[in-house]
Formats: C-alpha cells, structure tokens, sequence
C-alpha cells in the first residue's frame, strides 16, 4: 500500500497515549498526484453534469404546465434529491482531489453520514411511490387524478422524507455512540459506516445488526411495494387493445424500472453482506450509487420519456437567441 503524504502526518493520531479521535483523514483512492488530477477532472464534469441535469428538469417541470402531473411532481422531487444527494459527497471530494487536507471534522463526518442515508433511504421511499403513482395511473386512468389528488401525492413526499431522515438520524446516532481511539484513518474517500465501523474501538456487533434489520426491512418494503404495483401495472397493460397504450406505459415504466433496478441492485450488493465481506473495493460501489447514478437519473428519465423531450425542446425554442448568444452561435 502506498504511504500516505507527509502533509498528513500532522492529522495521524498516535496509537499509544490517546484519548479520543476528534477529526478523521479520509484516505481515498490514491497519492499519485497525476491520478488525482485525472480523477478530479472526471468527477468535476460528473458533477456539474448531475447538477445541470436535475436541476434542469427541476426547472423544467416547474416551467412547462404539461408536467404539472403527479407523475413529474414526484420526478421534481426526485431530481432534486438527487442533486442534493451527490452534492454531499462530491465538492469535499474534490478538494481532496485537488491536494487540500483530507481531514474532516467529527461533527463533519457525522453530518456527512447523516444526510447521505437520510437522502438515500428518502431516494428509496420515493421510488417506492414512484412506483404506486404509475399503478394508480395505468391501473385507472380515469380516475388518476382523484386518486392520486394533492392530498395523496403530498403527504407521500413528505412521508418519504420524513423516513429518510429518522432513518438517517438512527444510524448516525447509533454509529457516533461508539469510540474511535485506535486509528483516524478511514479507508474511503467520503465518511460511509461500514469504514467507520472498522476503526471503532468499540463493539460494533450492534451497528452491524442495525445496518442489516433496519436497512434490510426499508429494502424489503420498498422494493416489495414497487414489484407489487408494476405486477398490477403488467396486469393492466396486457389487458389493453390499443398497441400505442401498451408501447406508452410500457415506456414511461420501463425508465421507473432500470432506475429502482439499478439503486436498490447497488444497495443490496454494498450492504446487504456479512461484514467481512467489505473491502476497499466497496468504495467503487459507494460511489456508484452517491455519484454515478444521481448523474444517470436524468437521462433514464428522460430520453425515453415523450412529454420532457418536448418540453426541452420547447424550452430551446424560445431560448434559442439567448443560447446563441451565449455560445457565440452564428445563424447561417
């Protein structure tokens, strides 16, 4: 393994005489400073792609009417999430990146933890109603908007961050209860509970259990309430006679689907193991689903679905002078 820089042997705690650890170093991926440079690069354009992306449909739903639907609302919702999601993780990494201090704070890492599964448990309740909501839709066009009315779509959102936040705060809780005296160093390059754990001095038997029940019970739930919606939601599309109904619902749950897949599939495989089954790799898998896939929600949401492209397109339109402007576009 490579040695950590000498600008980080300021922040090494000794082994022999301390008391308790007060600030971590997130180690990360390398100390090859070309490496760094290229890694730098590919997440800032990562990042700036996720938040012009999210944002961008954020906006977009709220500018064009034809998405004032449930349906959009919750992808708003989602979009938004998303960007506050990488926004946790991503700028304090690129500062590492650019060869700042790789400490961070007690109480940073702890708030570092706590958002990233309070938006990521909210990320899996949402799909969860994602899910439902394209039920009530397929399942009874008619009587879509009564039943998916704001005083149903509403309290799900709420509901769904409401969860994602106790969720958040029972971990984090549970996770800062323990010492940390026999190293600062976490093997990751965010602050993540499974590297956390490693460096505990404490028993960790109880962490490592609430990690699997409770996280475990959020996973069942919630996928269980998206593969029970889409089995109605099958049910429904088979019985229609219009080939074009098929082919839409088909499309507009089909982006759905490839976005709970690709989620809870990185989810499941990152936690849902034994705990000597963790390895540096793992930190790979983490940022997949804290980076990666944030980046991914736009275009699986968008590119097939029929209403945002032209709604984008609309948008282009009318902004068309100022774009040209801008870049510096001549018309021919």
């Amino acid at each position: 393994m490579s040695e950590v820089p000498s600008d980080l042997d300021t922040y090494r705690i000794p082994l022999k005489n301390m008391t308790e650890v007060t600030m971590f170093i997130l180690m990360g991926f390398t100390d090859n400073i070309e490496l760094e440079a290229f890694l730098f690069l590919l997440f800032l354009a990562a990042y700036l792609f996720t938040l012009i992306g999210n944002l961008g449909l954020v906006l977009l739903v709220i500018e064009d009417s034809r998405l004032h639907t449930p349906m959009y609302y919750f992808l708003s919702v989602l979009s938004f999430l998303d960007a506050c999601y990488s926004s946790v993780v991503t700028p304090k990494m690129l500062v590492n990146f650019l060869g700042g201090n790789r400490d961070i704070s007690f109480l940073g890492c702890a708030t570092q933890i706590f958002l990233i599964i309070s938006f990521g448990s909210t990320e899996c309740f949402l799909l969860a109603a994602m899910a439902y909501d394209r039920y009530v839709a397929i399942y009874n066009p008619l009587l879509y908007s009564v039943n998916m009315s704001p005083r149903v779509y509403v309290p799900l959102i709420v509901a769904s961050y409401v969860g994602g936040f106790l969720h958040g705060t029972l971990h984090t809780a549970a996770t800062f209860s323990l010492s940390f005296c026999a190293s600062n160093e976490i093997r990751h390059v965010f602050c993540d509970i499974p590297p956390l754990l490693a460096i505990s001095c404490s028993d960790t038997h109880f962490n490592l259990l609430l990690i699997f029940y409770v996280a475990g019970c959020i996973e069942v739930i919630t996928i269980s309430i998206v593969l029970i919606s889409y089995a109605f939601i099958l049910l429904a599309i088979l019985k229609m006679r219009s080939a074009e109904g098929r082919q839409k619902a088909f499309s507009t749950c089909g982006s759905h689907l490839t976005g709970v897949s690709i989620y809870h599939g990185t989810i499941l495989f990152m936690y849902m193991r034994p705990s000597s089954n963790y390895a540096s790799d793992n930190m790979i898998l983490s940022i997949f689903y804290t980076i990666v896939i944030p980046m991914l929600n736009p275009i699986i949401y968008s590119l097939r679905n029929k209403d945002v492209k032209e709604a984008m397109k609309e948008i282009f339109e009318k902004n068309w002078f100022i774009i040209k402007y801008i870049f510096g576009i001549e018309s021919n």
